[in-house]
Order: C-alpha cells, then sequence, then structure tokens
C-alpha cells in the first residue's frame, strides 16, 4: 500500500504548540484527514495547523482521556482507524509502513505503538526504559479511552489489543526544562491522587507479573513501587543502574535526576492529601 493512500485519520491534542506541530504535521503528509483537539491556545497553532489542512476544535481541557473521547465522538472522522499524536510527536516511514498493514487485521480494534524519547536531541535509549508502550493507533466506534492518573489508558478487553514494533518519536523536552517541570508538577498532583486512591484499595494484581502481557507486568510493578520507601531513590536506581542509564551519559543522568524529582513532588503531594484527609476527619469528629 502506498503511503500515500493509507485510510487512516489522525487526531493531535495540542495548547501552544506553534513550535513542536510544524514537525508533527510535516510527517503526516499520507493523511487525508488529520483533526486538531486545541484547548485554547494563543499562539500560531491553530494558524500552523489550517495551513496544514487540519480541521480545528475547541474544547476546555480537563483531562487527556475526555479530550480524546472528543474527538473521537464529535469530530465525524473519516476513517475507520484513527491514530492518536500529541504536537511533540512525529511518526516515522518505517511506522507508516506497519500500520498499513496492520490495519488490515480482522483481529483486533486497536494497537499499542512504542516511542521513542529524545532528550538534548539524542535518543534515550536506555534510561528511557524503550520500549514503551501507549495505545495509539484505534479503530472507531469501539474504542474509548479512561482517566487514569495524569495520562490514559485503553477501554476495551486486553485480547482486543495489538502491538507494533516500530516506534514514534517524542520530543517530550522541545519546549525546554522550564515547561517539563512546569507540566509534571500538574502531573504529579493527578498522579497522587491516583496513587491515594489505589492504595485504598489495598489491592495488587500479582498474577500480572507472570503473564505474558508485557503492559500489564509493567503496570503491576507500577503499583507495588507505590508501596516502597524512598520511591525516588528506588525509581532513580531502577533507572540508572538496573535499565543501564549510565550507557546515555550525561544526558542519561540528568533524565534520570528529572524523573527522581517527578517522583519526590508525587511522594510529597501524596502525603500532603494524607493529612488533608486527616485534619478533615478530626474537623468531623
Amino acid at each position: 500500500m502506498n503511503n500515500q493512500n493509507i485510510p487512516v485519520s489522525v487526531l493531535i491534542l495540542t495548547l501552544n504548540e506553534e513550535d513542536n506541530l510544524p514537525g508533527c504535521l510535516s510527517a503526516l503528509s499520507w493523511c487525508d484527514d488529520i483533526v486538531v483537539i486545541d484547548s485554547g491556545s494563543t499562539d500560531r497553532t491553530c494558524e500552523i495547523a489550517e495551513k496544514f489542512g487540519a480541521r480545528i476544535f475547541t474544547r476546555v481541557f480537563d483531562d487527556f482521556a475526555n479530550q480524546r473521547n472528543f474527538g473521537l465522538t464529535d469530530a465525524v472522522l473519516k476513517h475507520e482507524w484513527i491514530l492518536h499524536l500529541d504536537a511533540d510527536e512525529v511518526v516515522t516511514p518505517d511506522l507508516i509502513s506497519e500500520m498499513a498493514t496492520a490495519i488490515r487485521s480482522p483481529y483486533f480494534d486497536a494497537y499499542r505503538i512504542p516511542s521513542k524519547t529524545i532528550f538534548m536531541n539524542r535518543w534515550l535509549r536506555y534510561s528511557g526504559m524503550y520500549p514503551v508502550y501507549q495505545v495509539r493507533l484505534t479503530r472507531k466506534g469501539v474504542f474509548r479511552f479512561k482517566q487514569v492518573g495524569h495520562g490514559q489508558r485503553e477501554d476495551i478487553p486486553t485480547e482486543r489489543i495489538g502491538s507494533l514494533s516500530e516506534p514514534y518519536l517524542h520530543h517530550t523536552f522541545s519546549k525546554g526544562i522550564h515547561d517539563w517541570v512546569e507540566r509534571h508538577n500538574r502531573y504529579s498532583t493527578a498522579e497522587a491522587e491516583e496513587i491515594l486512591r489505589h492504595l485504598r484499595q489495598g489491592k495488587v494484581k500479582w498474577a500480572n507479573l507472570f503473564g505474558a502481557d508485557v503492559v500489564e507486568r509493567r503496570r503491576t510493578l507500577k503499583e507495588i513501587s507505590y508501596r516502597l520507601p524512598f520511591r525516588p531513590l528506588f525509581r532513580f536506581f531502577y533507572m540508572f543502574v538496573l535499565r543501564k542509564g549510565f550507557l546515555d551519559g550525561k544526558v542519561g543522568l540528568t533524565y534520570c535526576r528529572l524523573l527522581m524529582l517527578y517522583e519526590s513532588m508525587t511522594g510529597l503531594k501524596v502525603y500532603e492529601l494524607k493529612q488533608s484527609e486527616k485534619i478533615s476527619k478530626i474537623k468531623l469528629a
């Protein structure tokens, strides 16, 4: 199948992405149905999207899952299959070719796609924990996202989800360290709330550690980590030593330190939420 004729719609979430969007859209010349769900940009994001022929919808952001689900239900997408992207993500020719083959399969309603984290113009092969998968290619009408922590997950049975091998490129630091820290400060709030919710449930699906599903195994390990003391230090040790992040050199060290900072913010907010609950209970007593 020619890359110029792949029947896949592309759904992109944006907010002030004038620097990232041209790179993302330039890699989508094969697509004849690009939809941008914008959260109220005040820069040239919408102007750039229009120049590339994208259809633009505006929606006040509440969470990633609702934003993507809005696009699925309200954008009247042209094709049966939808590729979900953020503006700082770029598809490669190899991924495009693999998608063209995958959408002809009758066995799956969605596909996980790995990503390569790019930091300081380098692929973080080790400290980026490659390959990390997210469901990004979905069949219209049978798929919804659900919000979990600061991100979204699939809301269909895992046996209906396949996996692709070719990655997209994620330029997560394209706006600089300041923007990354600012975003992850917000993310840590949502993550702290999710951790507290999970701890209240008190359940870990231990069987998933021995299953064949790599994604479920990784999620279970993450849930176990919620209960570990010194979680920020453990995260650094895991990424920099056990996952050989030191092989990424100084860039890998910097990235692992930033992730340790994120875990520290999250842990402090979990503690803060617990203290707030205790105070509320005392006041009600």
